[in-house]
């Protein structure tokens, strides 16, 4: 059965990108699938249930759960989905303990702001840079012709500063390293941000290209 909230965003040999929008926050959910070993990496599970079932119904194992940050709504479905899933491995930045998290996951990186690691998924390999700013820990997931900001980078503009954990000058040092790293991308790799939000020509796309959010994000637009 097909679910009408899905989308497939892309999908090829090697990989096939979902995406749903959940909840009143218009969160943004992807899951990114190895088709070589049915393996997948969910990002910042709003509904545990809602993508454990999506996963059954095609035969796909959730073995990673990347959260950008730890804000409640980017971790709403966690322990559903441990519940659901005991084998699906929890990833969060250490930095988030900053802000009060305390999980529940599995795995912690420690990584300093402004570099990455790399995370493995099946046979694909992703790069997750540290990009504090929204909170201390949020990170930035890049691979395979995506790129998953969370709330760092929206389509058209930054995410906000002024909750807990916030800051303004971390905030910009992150965009100016993603500025760096997506320059040195295909302009069609596809941005795959944490909300689905309204851009100022009345638009409201759910994914953009690098060449389009570099042209035209005044956050992290070419000078």
């Amino acid at each position: 059965m097909v679910d009408p909230q899905v989308r497939v965003l892309h999908s090829s040999s090697e990989m096939t990108v979902l995406q749903a929008q959940l909840g009143e926050w218009d969160n943004l959910n992807h899951l990114l699938v190895c088709n070589h070993s049915s393996k997948a990496l969910l990002v910042d599970p709003f509904s545990g249930r809602f993508w454990f079932d999506v996963a059954a119904a095609r035969d796909i194992e959730i073995s990673v759960a990347a959260l950008t940050h730890s804000h409640w709504d980017h971790t709403k479905g966690v322990e559903e989905l441990m519940e659901l899933s005991p084998s699906t491995r929890i990833f969060v930045h250490a930095l988030e303990e900053l802000r009060g998290w305390n999980g529940p996951d599995t795995d912690r990186w420690d990584h300093p702001p402004l570099t990455s690691v790399p995370l493995e998924v099946g046979e694909l390999t992703f790069e997750v840079h540290c990009t504090p700013g929204h909170p201390p820990g949020h990170v930035t997931l890049i691979g395979h012709g995506m790129i998953v900001s969370g709330d760092c980078m929206f389509l058209g503009r930054c995410g906000r500063t002024d909750l807990f954990g916030g800051d303004m000058h971390a905030m910009w040092e992150s965009l100016m390293h993603l500025n760096l790293r997506l320059s040195q991308l295909s302009d069609d790799w596809l941005v795959l941000p944490g909300h689905q939000y309204a851009l100022d020509d009345g638009s409201n796309p759910t994914h953009t290209t690098v060449r389009e959010l570099l042209a035209s994000n005044p956050a992290v637009a070419r000078q």
